[in-house]
């Protein structure tokens, strides 16, 4: 007897080793099940034919026409045997526009028999232009054969995967639509063994089809409300899996023990509110109160606070580190580069004032020792900052990766503060937060703004707080596209308004994606056409830009550098200076991306912004205008106007709500990319599921998931629901969705 469940049998075996070789290194399919799971992109109507006019050139496509006309051409060629070559082109067409096929050499025997006039057939191959031309050269193809009346053994061999729609399969050249679709035909059966994660209850209470019958109607439809169908009850099961995984993890976190943190009626955190010379938003007020609810629970916080760049974020952070520092316990702050710790021990002390000068004669009556732990650090730096953390001496502590070591060892930590958290891995986090006694409260915070279903989706274990309002006294950013290569005295006049800038007494920033001393550009040695020029040129370069602006447009003023190859030391007086307003324009990498506070600083300039994410670039603007002075970003590109590049820059610069504009960048990238790097580099196992469009089914979901965990956290009623799960949770999955 077969002991392997049939959707867990390796592709080799049913299909042969050729076939599943592809499958494996393209697809990356293995089993009989991940190949039911790999859905047709779309589906072809008979009589229904593809636009060829619409077709995306240099792009693999797969399209459904008739042969209008072929063509076998005789023409001299030193390559052929007798000197004579041929060439077989054929024109096919879909009645809205024309498409023509080329066959060579040898290869064109076969397809002269095949391709008569009137014949219908699906062709898939590359799209290139020759003679001003759309043509596809050696396109594999494959006959549809009518209704089989002639010979109805053949037809049905043929065709018979083609029912009333023909499926579309995300391809690859080496694996056409209809080879894809023949060996999902061969493994369909095995759907009948699928078995369903879904609840009774839930799927009949949504009248939702089962997931053998979702399976046979997304690959077979027969019409258009079988596609329906399936599609409505994958997208449950993408949705509510993910959901009960997330739900589980919460359940295990409330069961953990920790100790409440409850500020002293008049400690520190008194102390510090009394000094404040503004007050606080009501959104800090709002969210303060959210996080010290959690601190004073007996089970760790686990919270997400997501705010606009310069909204605060780091007000709320503090507090809540002086509330446990208050409650004897210590904080830590974990920032993800030396350049952003330093910015935060700089801004903490300050902001503190005396009451960060603990364990120092003459100090305030309510008092910690703020201490600063990163990479670069002298040793005798370095021994004194982790005595102060094993003896307690110091309540807060900020510091990069270097916290992370074995030799690190604290008091009593209380309180893990996580600083832009998409840069840290898992594991990480959680050598950290495993210094605690027991599990320390855990506060993620991020600038970049994320929709409330990727929040639900990719952080669905951590609570979430949001902070929108912008402080007191924040200035409006102006935004503004520069076409450098169709108006190139718009780059021109950008340098005069950087040099306004300084000469009112404020500093600039130019930002680059790149260094410039890189010893070998992988972009080199590449032909490029004229049209792509602008893209294939590498990127512009620090180290460059900044030597053409000291000698040229900004000739004169104090230019430094910023970059993450500089020695530590060199950084950190670097932003000192420039913070001390001893420089007037810091040229630098993203380096600057986040939390880097430098008010008096108004203009920024991005070259190549085009080769920034959209979030990236709203990280980036928000390091101007946060003084009382209005901030001024412009984004310098080569692009043509029409361009996606041109029209995602147009969007930065037409709205400053991040909330808006992360929503435009999942609309305009692939979903797999934004979640697969939300998710540290795996795969997304989201393929049906939008987490824009299906907003309603991924909050549905997460409620009828913390039922269903809540009332069975061990699924011992559900196998079903557990082996999807076990499914879902392979080992890298697993790590990330341990981020509690």
């Amino acid at each position: 007897m077969d002991l392997v469940p049939a959707l867990d049998e390796p592709l080799k075996k049913v299909l042969g080793p050729p076939t599943a070789k592809v499958m494996a290194e393209h697809l990356g399919l293995h089993t009989v099940g991940d190949l039911l799971h790999h859905y047709p992109r779309r589906y072809e109507e008979r009589g229904q034919l593809t636009h060829l006019a619409d077709l995306p050139m240099d792009e693999h496509v797969t399209v459904v026409a008739q042969v209008a006309d072929a063509r076998l051409l005789t023409f001299a060629s030193s390559k052929a045997p007798r000197g004579k070559g041929q060439r077989l082109e054929v024109t096919i067409t879909d009645g809205s526009g024309r498409l023509q096929l080329v066959f060579f050499g040898n290869g064109v025997h076969k397809p002269h028999k095949d391709l008569l006039p009137g014949t219908r057939a699906m062709f898939s191959g590359r799209v290139s232009v020759f003679n001003h031309r759309l043509q596809l050269a050696h396109p594999a193809y494959e006959p549809l054969r009518g209704d089989g009346a002639d010979d109805p053994a053949a037809a049905e061999s043929v065709d018979s995967w083609a029912g009333a729609l023909i499926p579309i399969y995300p391809a690859t050249a080496k694996l056409e639509s209809w080879k894809i679709a023949k060996a999902v035909q061969t493994v369909l059966p095995s759907a009948q063994e699928a078995v369903d994660p879904l609840p009774d209850a839930l799927r009949e209470g949504r009248g939702l089809v089962s997931l053998p019958e979702a399976l046979l109607k997304i690959h077979r439809p027969h019409t258009k409300a079988d596609i329906g169908d399936a599609r409505a009850r994958l997208k449950w099961d993408e949705a509510f899996v993910l959901q009960v995984a997330l739900a589980r993890r919460r359940h295990a976190d409330a069961q953990l023990p920790a100790a409440a943190r409850r500020p002293r009626p008049d400690g520190l955190l008194t102390a510090f509110d009394a000094k404040l010379p503004f007050t606080l938003t009501e959104g800090q007020q709002k969210v303060s109160k959210e996080i010290f609810d959690d601190l004073a629970t007996e089970h760790p916080m686990h919270r997400l606070l997501q705010g606009e760049v310069g909204s605060g974020k780091t007000m709320v952070a503090l507090r809540a580190m002086l509330a446990t520092v208050d409650a004897g316990g210590q904080a830590v702050m974990l920032a993800p580069t030396e350049v952003l710790a330093q910015q935060h021990h700089r801004s903490v002390t300050e902001m503190m004032g005396e009451l960060a000068e603990g364990g120092t004669l003459g100090a305030a009556e309510h008092s910690t020792k703020v201490v600063l732990l990163t990479g670069s650090m002298g040793a005798a730096g370095r021994r004194q900052a982790l005595l102060d953390l094993v003896t307690g001496e110091a309540g807060i502590v900020i510091g990069t990766h270097a916290l992370i070591e074995d030799k690190v060892q604290f008091h009593d930590l209380g309180l893990v503060v996580v600083d832009e958290q998409h840069r840290f891995g898992v594991e990480q986090r959680d050598a950290l937060r495993g210094k605690g006694k027991q599990p320390p409260h855990l506060l993620v915070m991020t600038a970049t703004p994320i929709p409330r279903t990727v929040a639900m989706t990719v952080f669905g274990d951590l609570e979430t707080s949001v902070l929108d309002q912008l402080p007191a006294g924040r200035s409006p950013i102006a935004s503004h596209v520069v076409p450098a290569a169709d108006k190139p005295h718009f780059l021109a006049r950008a340098w005069e308004r950087v040099r306004e800038e300084v000469e009112n007494g404020h500093q600039a920033y130019v930002v680059c994606p790149r260094i410039g001393d890189e010893e070998d550009d992988p972009k080199k040695g590449r032909k490029k056409s004229p049209e792509d020029e602008a893209e294939k040129r590498p990127p512009l370069a620090v180290l460059d830009v900044a030597q053409q602006l000291a000698k040229g447009p900004l000739q004169g003023l104090r230019v430094e550098v910023l970059h993450g190859r500089m020695p530590p030391d060199d950084k950190d007086a670097v932003m000192r200076r420039f913070t001390a307003g001893e420089a007037d324009v810091l040229v630098a990498t993203t380096v600057i991306e986040v939390g880097v506070n430098v008010p008096n600083a108004t203009a920024m300039v991005i070259m190549d912004a085009d080769r920034f994410g959209v979030s990236q670039l709203h990280q980036l603007r928000g390091r101007v205008g946060r003084g009382s002075a209005a901030g001024l970003c412009l984004l310098v590109s080569e692009m043509p106007e029409a361009s996606p590049a041109r029209r995602r820059l147009d969007a930065v610069a037409s709205t400053l709500d991040g909330f808006e504009l992360s929503r435009i960048d999942l609309e305009q990238r692939r979903e797999g990319d934004v979640l697969g790097q939300a998710q540290s580099g795996v795969r997304s196992s989201l393929r049906m599921l939008a987490v824009i469009e299906d907003e309603e089914i991924i909050a549905e979901a997460r409620e009828e998931a913390a039922e269903v965990v809540a009332a069975d956290p061990e699924l011992t009623g559900l196998p079903g629901l557990r082996t999807a799960l076990e499914a879902l949770l392979d080992e890298e999955r697993e790590q990330y969705l341990d981020k509690g």
